[in-house]
This record gives C-alpha cells, sequence and structure tokens, in this order.
C-alpha cells in the first residue's frame, strides 16, 4: 500500500484537521450547554471555563489549518488544467468529474460549496472563542447570548459537516494521486 504526497495531504487536511473540528464540536457545544448557574457553581464555571477557553481556541486553531491546506495545498492540485488534447483525466479531478455528466455535479454544486460556504465554519469557530473568552464567567448568567453562540456553532458545525461530506464523496468520485 502506498500514499501519494497529494493523497497524503488529502488525509492530513480532511482526515485530520477536518474529523478533529468535528469531534471537537461535541465538547464545545457540551461546554456551552452546560455553563448553567443553576447547574454548576462558580468555581465550577471558572475550572470549565480555562478548559473550554484552551479547547475553543485550539479548535478554532484546527479549523482555520483545514481551510488552509484545502485552499492553498489540496484545492490547487484539484483544479490544475490538464495540458491540451490530454485524454488521461486520473491526475485533474475536476475536470475528470466535470467530463462525466453523472459525475459534474459533485464539482458543480459539491465543491462550489465548499468554496463558497465552508468558510463560514472557521470565521463561526473564531467568533464562539472569541465570545467565551470575551464574556468569561458572565456567560453563565447570559442565556440568550449563550443560546445565540450555541447556534452559530451548530451552524459552523453543520457547514462543516456538509464540507467534509462533499469533501469525501469528491475524492471517492476522483480521487487525488
Amino acid at each position: 500500500m502506498e500514499i501519494t504526497a497529494r493523497e497524503g495531504w488529502t488525509i492530513i487536511h480532511g482526515m485530520g484537521f477536518g474529523a478533529v473540528f468535528l469531534l471537537a464540536f461535541a465538547g464545545g457545544l457540551a461546554g456551552l450547554y452546560s455553563l448553567n448557574p443553576q447547574w454548576v457553581t462558580v468555581t465550577g464555571i471558572q475550572e470549565r471555563l480555562v478548559r473550554m477557553k484552551a479547547g475553543l481556541w485550539t479548535m478554532a486553531a484546527v479549523v482555520w489549518a483545514t481551510v488552509i491546506t484545502g485552499t492553498y495545498i489540496v484545492y490547487p492540485w484539484y483544479r490544475a488544467n490538464p495540458p491540451a488534447g490530454a485524454t488521461d483525466l486520473s491526475l485533474f479531478p475536476k475536470f475528470l468529474l466535470l467530463a462525466n455528466p453523472n459525475t459534474a455535479q459533485w464539482h458543480n454544486f459539491g465543491m462550489e460549496w465548499k468554496e463558497h460556504v465552508a468558510w463560514l465554519s472557521p470565521m463561526a469557530a473564531t467568533v464562539v472563542a472569541y465570545a467565551v473568552t470575551y464574556y468569561g464567567p458572565t456567560l453563565a448568567k447570559k442565556i440568550g447570548e449563550r443560546r445565540a453562540l450555541m447556534v452559530f456553532f451548530a451552524v459552523a458545525f453543520a457547514t462543516a459537516a456538509i464540507a467534509g461530506a462533499f469533501g469525501a464523496f469528491i475524492t471517492k468520485a476522483a480521487p487525488l494521486h
């Protein structure tokens, strides 16, 4: 079994950084939800916030790493133009997908989603991390703000999960060798 450098970067991008973000989301959401003064003491809230801040900022860094490796390392290989007259498109995934009407939508919709919507995930994760850092312990008493952050956080998760699914399906249909 052999993995090329391009396949390795695709694994780092999707299964490495992307998967870590999606898994870390559950901890962040649970932390926000449980930040309730009726359930936790003042000391417990302060202790919980230390972990939440570290976890949320780490998660924000990981999702930014996902976007950066996808945008600047993996995506240029995906969209590389084949030489004129090329008939073997296996090294040019975008054009391999577009050459077949049965797979063209993987690029036309799936990759467009990844390009134009998935960037919301790192933005939202960073905003949530910043808000938890900014509000600190007072966030426990701010029910509306906490709920808004959880909704915003859930949108970040959903856009990343959809982008990850499209990435997996696109890679299955047109692998990056």
